[in-house]
């Protein structure tokens, strides 16, 4: 492979995205070590279904994005591979089996290696499928669910309670409610990052019918949610470290608060998608931050 083909493929996997993979599995994982069940092989195992989810979703919003003229000039995102013409939508299919068939190969092997039953297995096996068709129809298809403004809600159970607490249950064998607290809070920061995208190019998705969640609210409303996300997120960390015994170390995370702080009121005061280009790369350095934060603290707990 080319230097250049490898950077094609390397933007079209869009890496600045993966930190939302890595940061639900890292909570998942610390929150399970803190019951004293942990395995680095389960925690290397999910996190590279993960992250192979991710790329998955990136390169279907690519084809999907491509194939319906959402991705043109008028869109300020990161220019894709497709609409750059670097790759052919036929190759890009082509990419998108390839790591169905990855996902499948090593998500197989993480379910077999953390189970015994089979009820756990084929729940599992079942999780991971619905999890490759959702990461394919947010953008592909005759009705993708993105276009209807469902993404929001996809994002908070795949990159939180289905991410945060199948990580938990993977490596404990058993679900504690109170892990959906910090699954909700990963959860609600993984819909931040969706929102600012959604923000950034509300006037493009409008003209194009891509009825997002912020082309439905409008724009004043969609920037007072994201406060609401902020706020929730931090609060559903909060809550955990009220009801569990993690002594001060638990409150790490409030590190980051500053940080979230000054990117709400920056979201806030943007006045148009131009100026909130460059806060996608905050909002992921906060949602990664944060949850690190929090990890760091409960496994020092």
């Amino acid at each position: 492979m080319s230097a250049s083909t490898f950077k094609t493929w390397l933007d079209a996997a869009r890496p600045k995205t993966l930190p939302l993979a890595i940061a639900c599995i890292l909570c998942g994982s610390a929150v399970a070590a803190q019951t004293s069940q942990f395995s680095i092989t389960l925690t290397v195992l999910a996190l590279v279904t993960a992250l192979l989810l991710q790329i998955l979703s990136n390169l279907a919003n690519d084809y999907g994005d491509a194939i319906k003229g959402t991705d043109n000039d008028d869109r300020l995102g990161p220019k894709r591979a497709i609409q750059q013409g670097l790759v052919t939508p036929a190759t890009m299919k082509k990419a998108m089996i390839l790591n169905v068939v990855l996902t499948i190969v090593v998500g197989g092997a993480l379910v077999l290696t953390a189970f015994d039953k089979t009820a756990d297995i084929l729940s599992f096996i079942g999780l991971g499928a619905l999890a490759i068709v959702a990461a394919i129809c947010y953008t592909v298809g005759n009705k993708p669910y993105g276009y209807k403004g469902l993404g929001d809600l996809s994002v908070l159970i795949f990159f939180g309670w289905l991410g945060v607490a199948g990580t938990y249950y993977l490596q404990a064998g058993t679900l504690n409610s109170v892990v959906l607290l910090p699954a909700t809070a990963c959860g609600l920061l993984a819909v931040g990052v969706l929102n600012i995208n959604n923000l950034r190019d509300i006037d493009n998705d409008r003209a194009c019918g891509k009825h997002t969640l912020v082309v439905r609210m409008g724009p004043r409303w969609s920037r007072a949610y994201h406060q609401v996300l902020l706020i929730a997120a931090f609060a559903s960390f909060a809550l955990f470290s009220l009801l569990q015994p993690v002594g001060w170390s638990g409150w790490l995370f409030l590190l980051a608060l500053p940080l979230a702080a000054k990117h709400g009121i920056a979201v806030w005061q943007s006045p148009d998608g131009e100026t909130l280009r460059p806060m996608m790369g905050d909002i992921v350095k906060v949602a990664l931050l944060t949850n690190a934060l929090f990890a760091a603290g409960i496994l020092i707990s």
